[in-house]
């Protein structure tokens, strides 16, 4: 099943890796991981206004059992060698994450859909959703304040998310300007596969506020070229250049080389297409939960959290902003509401 924007979706139909699906009919689910990999899961019956389920359904582990991919040391060190390329020349800035991961203690009681429901009510966001696949490996609860894609009929949105403070009086310039790195990243993104001269930025810099916390957030759209569709969209602009770097191609190297963990669901893309109306959102899957029942230590959840690295960067107040991510989120998650994100 899937849930998303107030629809509940079910009686799965088909599971196809090919995005080109999403230019055919139906309605589909879509999970792409942040290495390539891409689910399209389309429902035979989609119905509005159904409410998510009890939350009783998840019980969430132990707070005390989360550990991370990367410790404090590890990651101020990781920050620290992200300035040393910055220094080089080699990138302007880069995504630096970290995965928390905690065993389930009772597998046959990690719904994922019910973990949406207590998201829903502990921490609201806007793209929030659920795609539950058991037997292909994808069950994800997604609590995402971040428009990675929108796209009705040729026009496509982008909403990308750089700049996080528990108050406005928190951002600093830093913050801006890493903002404005990252939308000028998606537009070039976008404007290699929308029509020249139609990628224009409506919004810049536009303050959110979000359960606990508040991000700057931009918006950037385009009018899609002629013959283009989610295959050609999604080749240009996969992954999010929010979760990434500038330039793309030098952060994801430099993210390969200092990130212990791959980062699944957590900044890839979650979201819905409607392809009979010709309507899709996708989400950046950030504050997102995933379960990994294929662990060789046994079933576990998951969830990232991370922070954009510029050379204006002190390491330990970007670890800072990894804890301020998660801390709600993981002790929402948790057996109880008083967890501490794992050092």
């Amino acid at each position: 099943m899937a849930r998303f924007a107030g629809r509940v979706a079910t009686g799965l139909c088909e599971v196809s890796n090919d995005p080109a699906v999403l230019d055919g009919s139906g309605f589909w689910a879509v999970v792409a991981d942040f290495e390539g990999r891409i689910t399209c899961a389309r429902f035979a019956d989609v119905r509005p206004d159904i409410p998510p389920s009890e939350p009783g359904g998840w019980l969430g582990p132990a707070p005390q059992d989360w550990h991370s991919s990367l410790d404090r040391d590890a990651y101020t060190s990781g920050v620290r060698r992200i300035r040393e390329y910055i220094a080089a020349g080699e990138v302007y800035q880069a995504n630096l994450c970290r995965v928390l991961t905690a065993p389930l203690p009772d597998p046959s009681r990690a719904d994922v859909d019910a973990l949406t429901a207590r998201l829903a009510h502990g921490n609201p966001a806007p793209y929030a959703g659920t795609v539950r696949l058991p037997d292909h490996g994808v069950e994800v609860a997604t609590a995402s304040p971040e428009l990675f894609l929108h796209r009705e009929g040729d026009v496509v949105r982008s909403g990308p998310i750089k700049g996080t403070g528990r108050t406005e009086a928190d951002l600093l310039e830093k913050d801006f300007a890493e903002n404005v790195m990252i939308v000028d990243l998606v537009r070039n993104d976008l404007g290699r596969v929308c029509v020249t001269g139609s990628v224009t930025v409506p919004e810049l810099c536009v303050v959110e506020k979000h359960p606990g916390l508040v991000h700057l957030v931009s918006l950037v759209e385009g009018r899609l070229r002629p013959g283009a569709g989610w295959p050609e969209l999604l080749a240009a602009t996969f992954p999010p250049g929010s979760v990434t770097g500038a330039p793309k191609s030098s952060a994801l190297r430099i993210i390969d080389a200092l990130e212990t963990a791959p980062r699944g669901p957590y900044c890839g893309a979650v979201g819905w297409v409607d392809a009979d109306r010709g309507i899709g959102e996708l989400a950046v899957g950030i504050r997102t939960f995933w379960v990994d029942r294929a662990d060789p230590d046994g079933p576990c959840v998951r969830f990232g959290t991370g922070a954009g690295i510029t050379w204006g960067s002190d390491p330990d107040r970007e670890w800072d902003e990894t804890e301020l991510k998660a801390s709600r989120l993981v002790a929402i998650a948790s057996e109880t509401e008083s967890a501490q994100v794992p050092n």
